[in-house]
């Protein structure tokens, strides 16, 4: 790999640790990414002392370019520390089932006594203070799952589409320069060779791959896997 080469950092969600991401880092060091997983204890530690640590971590990454993939949780991570300290290294930003708007799941976890503490204290933190306001020259991708396979469809009143986890509706960025929707569940994404494409894509160019029109009618959309 050429010391030049542009540099992905991988921020997990939460009650994982960075092991998770390893099939993201082998594929997109297959696309020609220099790769680093970062692993927090998102559920143990609040907000800013991974802010602290993400930005370390940051820092101490060589490269000429840097880009950020996180996926649910990690994406929220990774949106505060750039409003915070942003290094004119970052260039682009993936956020993968990340529940910017909101999370239902997340939130009717919290208002229940005996399972608040599921949440975590980043989790917490997050959605207690004010959501990061971005820079103008950040540039941000939004993937969303719609494969209904997980624990919150025990939940009731999640809306639809979902992953599973997370609505479509809730990975909103209204300043995101591109975003996708993929037949994903919300752990389905980080084994899909399909997002790690889109994530490639978007790294590269900006932009996400799209169906593209044929005699006026959409083609299928990629799928999960």
């Amino acid at each position: 790999m050429s010391d030049q080469a542009e540099t992905v950092i991988l921020i997990h969600g939460l009650w994982v640790r960075g092991i998770v991401l390893l099939p993201w880092q082998r594929w997109l060091r297959a696309e020609g990414f220099a790769v680093r997983r970062f692993s927090y204890p998102s559920w143990r530690m609040g907000l800013p002392d991974n802010l602290r640590l993400l930005s370390s971590f940051v820092k101490e990454t060589p490269g000429p370019v840097i880009h950020l993939v996180g996926h649910s949780l990690g994406g929220l991570v990774a949106l505060s520390m750039l409003a915070q300290e942003a290094d004119p290294r970052i260039r682009r930003v993936v956020l993968l089932g990340s529940p910017y708007a909101a999370c239902h799941c997340g939130f009717t976890l919290a208002a229940i006594p005996v399972l608040a503490a599921l949440v975590g204290r980043t989790f917490a933190d997050c959605f207690r203070l004010r959501h990061p306001a971005l820079l103008p020259a950040t540039e941000v991708g939004v993937i969303a799952g719609t494969r209904r396979i997980g624990l919150g469809c025990l939940i009731p009143g999640l809306a639809l589409p979902n992953d599973g986890v997370i609505a479509v509706a809730e990975t909103r960025l209204d300043s995101a320069r591109d975003s996708i929707e993929l037949n994903v569940s919300h752990s389905g994404m980080l084994v899909s060779r399909a997002c790690v494409r889109q994530i490639a894509s978007f790294l590269r160019t900006g932009s996400f791959i799209h169906p593209r029109l044929v005699c006026g009618d959409p083609m299928p959309a990629p799928r999960g896997r």
